[in-house]
């Protein structure tokens, strides 16, 4: 018996990497799973089918059953499609898994337009347009007299939730992922649908230029950056054994997962009546008595 047996599945960007990773742990728990991949390069641009074929290839040989999808997650008509996809094709929905991005990293002052547009675009409005399409399938049963049980768990990162120079765009958009998680939650949950966010650790296409070398484990030893690594927090959240679990965020990394919190206040300077811009100047080292006004460095990727 697998934790996810009887249970409909979706992840986005599943042909490499952190997705295909979630896809075949999804699949080897009992999980029919739709791999969703455009097969585009790291940056966005083309298409090519092989790696979600060679995903869906992998869980079936494995004895599980999948199909392949390789419509635009960030457009709302290829949202719909690959939700009702799979709606068609097991008759229900579970379990969306949002990892479907794409990476464009420049400085704010070299950026262009569509640097911002496509990478917002991608992450954000993709893992919105999915969540959107899902929310509705959940809802509408639950009106109609169903008991739901839907999991949503979205790809956030360190980077949109502590800031790292040169991701501009892919910081906002994951923060955003961060945000949007928590609303979500607070949204779906009357419909028993839970929805968390983990922002992983891990070698990817899209890390492999930050990690380099230091990235590779030796022969024989743990390979904590392994992609691998992630898949089990997400099986986990998407399971029934997670139901308790929603709004959360999960830093992931080898063998190590954090719960991560929110926005805290951290100093304050207080009085019944209003501040002159010279009086808080005057206050400032009050203010941050215990914690250093200045932006630490970025230890996080």
């Amino acid at each position: 018996m697998g934790m996810l047996d009887g249970k409909i599945a979706i992840i986005t960007g599943a042909g490499r990497g952190i997705g295909r990773e979630e896809a075949l742990s999804l699949a080897g728990e009992g999980a029919s799973v739709i791999v969703n991949d455009v097969g585009a390069a790291r940056t966005g641009e083309g298409s090519d089918r092989s790696p979600a074929e060679q995903t869906v290839e992998d869980i079936r040989s494995a004895g599980g059953d999948a199909a392949i999808n390789t419509d635009d997650v960030s457009s709302w008509s290829g949202a719909e499609a690959l939700v009702d996809q799979a709606v068609k094709t097991w008759g229900k929905l579970d379990i969306l898994v949002n990892n479907a991005g794409i990476l464009r990293d420049k400085m704010s002052f070299n950026m262009d337009e569509s640097d911002w547009d496509d990478v917002i675009r991608v992450h954000l409005k993709g893992h919105f347009a999915m969540s959107h399409f899902a929310a509705v399938h959940w809802r509408n049963r639950s009106k109609a007299g169903e008991e739901t049980s839907g999991r949503i768990i979205n790809t956030a990162s360190e980077a949109g939730l502590f800031g790292n120079a040169g991701q501009a765009n892919y910081g906002a958009a994951k923060a955003g992922i961060a945000a949007m998680t928590i609303i979500l939650a607070r949204e779906l949950g009357r419909y028993g649908v839970t929805v968390n966010a983990i922002s992983p650790r891990a070698r990817t296409r899209m890390t492999e230029d930050l990690f380099g070398e230091m990235a590779k484990a030796e022969e024989g030893k743990f390979d904590a950056f392994g992609p691998e690594n992630v898949a089990p927090l997400v099986t986990f959240l998407a399971s029934d054994e997670a139901a308790d679990v929603n709004g959360q965020n999960f830093i992931v990394f080898g063998g190590s997962v954090w719960v991560v919190k929110g926005w805290t206040p951290a100093g304050e300077i207080k009085r019944d009546s209003r501040w002159t811009a010279k009086e808080l100047a005057d206050n400032k080292s009050k203010l941050f008595a215990d914690h250093p006004s200045s932006i630490p460095p970025f230890g996080f990727f």
